[in-house]
């Protein structure tokens, strides 16, 4: 008979993920501002390589107050947005609308990095993981102010560059 899971299990489940997609966005941060045209996109680009690395230290933080090691577990989802951002790379190559497409791809990543984020806090209040919450909610700060930066860079000029004629 398999074991009653526990919010404990899903915490650490969803810690693992998160930690996992983190990886996996620090991997795919310079290939994207390799390819982004603006200057603004490719300073952004390696500015938020800088702050997810402090954000896997944090959550290494977590997994030692909870006493389990670090180890991510293979989240689908950020897979799938990372693949969606090598396909735009790939596919608009050159052309004004690729910084437009390469926010597109990091914003959706924000978005999933933020709902994962808001929930481990509020399980980690739940749990009485008193230690971890300002750790996680430090992230989720990052997370909201780079998705406010994305917009701002979007409005003002990759959205704008990006229209061309109409087809």
């Amino acid at each position: 008979m398999a074991t009653e899971k526990t919010l404990n299990d899903l915490f650490l489940d969803t810690l693992k993920d998160i930690y996992y997609a983190e990886k996996q966005i620090l991997k795919a941060l310079p290939k994207m501002a390799r390819a982004a045209q603006s200057e603004e996109g490719k300073a952004g680009f390696l500015q938020h390589r800088d702050e997810t690395q402090a954000q896997v230290e944090r959550l290494e933080q977590v997994f030692e107050m909870i006493g389990k090691p670090a180890r991510g577990k293979t989240c689908e989802a950020i897979q799938g947005i990372i693949a969606e951002a090598e396909e735009i790379m790939d596919e608009f190559k050159g052309t004004p609308a690729l910084d437009a497409g390469l926010i597109s791809s990091a914003q959706a990543v924000e978005h999933y990095e933020i709902a994962r984020y808001g929930t481990l806090i509020a399980w980690a209040k739940q749990l009485g993981l008193r230690d971890a919450v300002p750790l996680l909610q430090a992230t989720l700060a990052e997370e909201e102010a780079t998705d406010k930066k994305l917009t701002r860079i979007a409005e003002s000029s990759a959205n704008v560059k990006g229209k061309g004629k109409a087809a």
